[in-house]
């Protein structure tokens, strides 16, 4: 049986250079990047950049070719993703990441690197080695394609902060100007380049194990996902990105605020505020989430809560909640509380944050079920032998009070006023 790293990639132009290779983008970005080619709409690749090498990368090792499995109980989708066209570790092959900079038919940067990626970090200019950040490798690579002469580029971070492109723009000209960088670059990022700010919705479960769907070829990185998408852009229609034609669910609008303001709050809320309890409670995945009386009982005072403090239409917010509910009962998804629970502090000030202040602002109270969601989270940060949400040594062993201080762990805010409140609850573990 043929392997789909055999699979011919064609003789595509990199068009799109992504910043960010795991399951989501595989599932959401580079899936329309595929279905735009097979629609015969367009014609590119995808170049990786990834910070550094972690050892040997299964997608590599498959030639960049994956299977992608859509479904829900209406639609299946199954494509084969032969677009993605290699990967550059940034750290390592410092050079050849700038050099990509370089390529003539690259028009597009594209990124998902969570909430914690779109940072300002102050660093000096870098000649040979790699800042660390994302908006400064971004810098980087932008001036190597100002020095050529090279054409503006079309920039959609696909991070869940608000005002995204916006705010990305600001920390690229920040830079631009600790560097000592001319004018006329600055001038160039303004006028040229497009940033974007964007809204992502799609939930991508991830990888299944080889065999579990049946396929006519092999593959061992079958990513899976549900079959409802959204990609949400602020501005004119760009035909740099001509997925429409494709017919994917891409939205040109003015704003992308009402949208954002819906989905992160709703949605990505009831994540957020849910995974910790689950996951200190054992349970494995969304679905099992809403089979568990207690965790969907968790869910749903919570979604009544980010609700009541919206400031906007219920009936459309409560029709969104309903479908949240039923997306995340897919009985094809396998969404892991794991792998949603990585970057969980980040994730949560940005996710539920708003939602208790609005609430408090509109009641003059705090919302309870949230503010118990802030304490699950506090345990399950905690919690011993849990890969994937252990504190900084610096915080080992600290108090429930020093813990929600502490800024750098809640992306640069504080929580201590919460932890009076958070320590009325007790570690469900016991």
């Amino acid at each position: 049986m043929e392997h789909i790293k055999s699979m011919d990639k064609g003789n595509r132009p990199i068009r799109v250079i992504q910043f960010g290779g795991g399951v989501f983008m595989r599932g959401f970005f580079d899936w329309m990047i595929q279905k735009a080619n097979d629609a015969g709409v367009y014609d590119g690749s995808v170049m990786l950049v990834r910070s550094k090498t972690r050892g040997t990368d299964p997608l590599a090792v498959q030639n960049y070719n994956y299977t992608q499995v859509l479904r829900d109980g209406e639609h299946c989708d199954i494509t084969a993703v032969t677009s993605i066209a290699g990967s550059v570790a940034a750290e390592e092959q410092y050079e050849a990441f700038l050099a990509l900079a370089e390529l003539p038919e690259a028009e597009v940067v594209v990124s998902n690197t969570t909430e914690a990626g779109i940072r300002y970090e102050k660093c000096t200019r870098p000649t040979d080695k790699c800042p660390e950040s994302y908006p400064a490798k971004l810098t980087a690579l932008l001036y190597r394609r100002y020095q050529k002469g090279g054409d503006g580029m079309l920039i959609l971070p696909l991070e869940l902060i608000e005002n995204n492109g916006d705010t990305l723009r600001g920390y690229v000209l920040q830079h631009a100007a600790d560097w000592g960088l001319e004018k006329e670059f600055a001038d160039w990022i303004q006028s040229a380049c497009s940033f974007r700010n964007t809204l992502v919705d799609r939930i991508v479960s991830g990888l299944v194990p080889k065999g579990e769907i049946a396929l006519p070829y092999e593959d061992d990185m079958v990513n899976t996902g549900e079959y409802f998408h959204l990609l949400v852009i602020e501005g004119e229609e760009d035909p740099r990105l001509p997925f429409f034609s494709a017919g994917i669910n891409i939205k040109w609008v003015p704003s992308v605020t009402p949208y954002r303001t819906i989905k992160v709050r709703i949605l990505n809320g009831a994540h957020t505020s849910m995974i910790p309890y689950a996951r200190l409670l054992g349970v494995e995945t969304v679905r099992e989430c809403l089979e568990n009386d207690t965790v969907a009982a968790h869910l749903r005072k919570c979604l009544e809560e980010i609700i009541a403090s919206l400031s906007v239409d219920g009936g459309e917010a409560r029709a969104y909640a309903a479908e949240v509910i039923s997306r995340f009962s897919n009985p094809f998804i396998c969404h892991r509380t794991a792998a949603i629970a990585l970057h969980s502090a980040d994730k949560f000030v940005v996710r539920v944050l708003p939602s208790i202040l609005e609430y408090r602002q509109k009641y003059g109270k705090n919302p309870t079920q949230l503010v118990f969601s802030l304490a699950m989270l506090v345990y399950y940060l905690k919690a011993e032998g849990d890969g994937d949400a252990l504190l900084p040594e610096s915080l080992q062993g600290k108090s429930v009070a020093d813990i929600l201080a502490d800024t750098d762990l809640f992306g640069g805010v504080s929580l201590a006023e919460f932890a009076e409140e958070v320590e009325r609850y007790a570690d469900p573990r016991g």
